[in-house]
């Protein structure tokens, strides 16, 4: 069995998220190579910098337009077909449109719900979902607002001001939980219901996978993601559950796809994608966002970068020790530091309201690297300035660094 050190094992790692490549033009193709890669683009809600899932493309390939990405998921036409579609992958997630079929076990999973509410929604209205599906069939695609207007409800369901959705949202997600309907665009953030049928093509719809080969089919997409990774690792990256993912770990062993490792440090056994490339050197900076497929499990992110990792956005603001929104910095195959960023795009500038080094890595040449990825993010977010504030033990070599 082969042995890899920790330094080895991370640079692989990184090399399978598409770290340490010369850089190119960044082209609608490209774009869709870093989905091919990661297979997985978290979506979220928060936009304090810019939307979670514009981040890893702009972490991997520097400044791109974020159309090219928009075309890849929410447009579709005869000569530039859809590329990716959302689902429930890690969370709410893009995924390779070839992709959506080993996702229909868990859409079975998701008959009854996948939220408890959601059957409390069924027994209260049962004609909902039917009414919702025909204003969809009628008008194409619609929010769940939308909807709710054209069905002129008066009573919306409405649960609390912060999770509480109508009862026609809930409605929509279950019908997209479980596959009937699909997201064909997004306006701003919100969502854009459409019938499968009429966002997917025949041939992906149609196309019937069993559990046990879907699985399979997804460790092997997260272990080419990851490089090397523990059963826990490929466990996580599409939220599956070990006495899935342990079976389909020992025929991918079988069939030579994986292959058994031991890594210096690591607890578990590991598995190293077969094709996977260690480089020699990994050059090259990045500011990674709390979602990224490289750092969204934060055990694994700990182990590989020793770097303790938490998203503090529902943390009491007193409570937070780095910041509302931080994101990781990446210089060549280190995490060397974090910083609490900002979007403040009225004013047209990038705030850092705190920069923090990890242990031994406040100097100079953090500092510099991280004022110029800084600076590279508020050209890529159009934004004139970065405006550095005064917490953390980077944050006065980051402003004299120009950041």
């Amino acid at each position: 069995m082969a042995n890899l050190s920790a330094a080895a094992a991370r640079r692989t790692v990184l090399a399978a998220q598409g770290f340490g490549e010369p850089a190119g033009a960044v082209t609608r193709r490209a774009v869709n190579r870093v989905l091919d890669r990661l297979r997985v683009v978290q979506l979220d809600s928060v936009s304090a910098v810019v939307r979670a899932h514009y981040a890893p493309v702009f972490a991997r390939l520097g400044r791109y337009d974020r159309s090219l990405l928009d075309e890849l998921v929410w447009r579709d036409s005869a000569r530039r077909p859809r590329r990716a579609v959302e689902y429930w992958a890690h969370e709410a997630a893009v995924i390779p449109i070839a992709d959506w079929p080993l996702f229909g076990w868990r859409m079975a999973g998701y008959a009854d719900g996948r939220w408890g509410h959601a059957r409390g929604v069924q027994d209260r209205r049962p004609t909902l979902a039917r009414d919702v599906l025909d204003v969809i069939v009628e008008r194409g695609p619609c929010s769940a607002g939308e909807i709710e207007r054209e069905l002129e409800l008066a009573d919306s369901g409405r649960k609390g001001p912060w999770w509480g959705h109508s009862d026609t949202k809930v409605v929509c997600e279950q019908l997209f939980a479980v596959g009937e309907l699909s997201v064909a665009r997004r306006v701003g953030f919100t969502r854009h219901y459409e019938l499968t049928e009429r966002v997917l093509p025949a041939a992906v719809r149609s196309r019937p996978v069993g559990e046990a080969d879907a699985v399979r089919a997804l460790v092997g997409h997260a272990a080419r993601a990851l490089g090397v990774a523990t059963e826990p690792d490929l466990r996580d990256y599409y939220r599956l559950r070990r006495a899935q993912t342990a079976p389909a770990i020992a025929d991918l062993v079988d069939a030579g796809e994986l292959e058994p490792v031991t890594v210096d440090g690591w607890p578990d056994p590991a598995y190293r994608a077969v094709g996977a490339r260690t480089l020699r050197r990994i050059e090259g900076h990045a500011l990674l966002c709390p979602f990224d497929p490289l750092i969204f499990d934060r055990a694994r992110t700990e182990r590989m970068f020793d770097f303790h990792y938490r998203i503090e956005i529902y943390t009491p603001a007193h409570k937070r020790r780095y910041g509302y929104y931080v994101f990781a910095f990446l210089a060549d195959d280190q995490l060397v530091a974090r910083v609490d960023l900002r979007a403040e795009r009225a004013a047209g500038r990038l705030s850092v309201p705190g920069a923090f080094a990890e242990p031994g890595r406040a100097d100079r040449t953090t500092a510099d690297r991280l004022a110029l990825a800084l600076r590279e993010l508020a050209d890529w977010l159009e934004l004139d300035t970065v405006v550095v504030g005064e917490r953390g033990d980077l944050a006065g070599l980051l402003s004299r660094a120009g950041g």
